[in-house]
């Protein structure tokens, strides 16, 4: 039975990769840009894992375990090159790649075929985002009326020179297409931490929320609010981000 329920996963993600890039050739450059990652849940204790300190220490390893409280990373144990164990607090992390694994390394698989087409953020090791890596950084982010230090997953690696988007732990999706509670295609997180290089923290941003706040949001940019400010579509957030890219 198990056996069976693997086979049918990795058939649904082999039709749902032969679909996309069936799709992909009919795109226009509008529909093909890069889309927003979905998050990385589970990760591998077989590839190595980068992670950088604050204070500057490089740790190349093997995840042993990360624990999380409430979404978000507690605690992330890495056994490095020499044998030598390490437990990280969030707080002493800089940034971190690390692997995916299991039926989220197929998702990745899929984003990947389908949305990488171009690298354009050279802050980022760019070689390790396109093989499937996640990418979790320190960021300042307000909650409600407190701003939090947090070691958050950027979302949209290849394309945040100018705005970060990250993954909001609490966020609920639109319907999709599901295995074993994690979504695989056709979903959309309803809200996001979204950070413009010029804000002092990301906030979040809603769904039900988008088109009151559009034209605030995007006030330093009248052609997107004069091309969109009608009638912004949540789902158009992506391309609203590669418009003010191009700025």
């Amino acid at each position: 039975m198990k056996l069976l329920s693997t086979l049918m996963v990795v058939l649904m993600f082999s039709a749902i990769g032969m679909n996309a890039q069936e799709q992909k050739v009919e795109q226009t450059p509008e529909e093909s840009m890069v889309l927003l990652l979905s998050p990385t849940f589970s990760f591998s204790h077989k590839k190595l894992a980068y992670v950088t300190l604050e204070d500057g220490t490089e740790i190349k390893g093997n995840i042993q375990d990360i624990d999380r409280e409430k979404g978000l990373i507690d605690f992330v144990k890495i056994k490095d090159g020499l044998g030598k164990k390490h437990k990280l607090k969030p707080e002493a992390i800089k940034h971190m790649y690390l692997p995916p694994s299991g039926i989220d390394k197929y998702a990745k698989v899929v984003d990947f075929a389908t949305d990488a087409k171009k690298w354009n953020d050279q802050r980022l090791d760019q070689n390790l985002i396109s093989q499937g890596y996640a990418f979790f950084e320190q960021a300042d982010v307000k909650i409600k009326k407190k701003t939090e230090r947090l070691l958050v997953q950027l979302l949209n690696p290849s394309f945040s020179s100018k705005i970060s988007v990250y993954h909001d732990p609490k966020a609920k999706e639109t319907t999709g297409l599901g295995v074993g509670g994690i979504n695989v295609a056709g979903g959309i997180s309803k809200s996001y931490y979204i950070k413009k290089n010029s804000d002092a923290a990301a906030y979040k941003l809603t769904k039900k929320d988008y088109q009151k706040q559009f034209k605030m949001f995007w006030s330093d940019s009248d052609i997107l609010v004069e091309t969109y400010g009608t009638s912004p579509k949540w789902r158009d957030l992506t391309e609203h981000i590669h418009k003010y890219n191009e700025m």
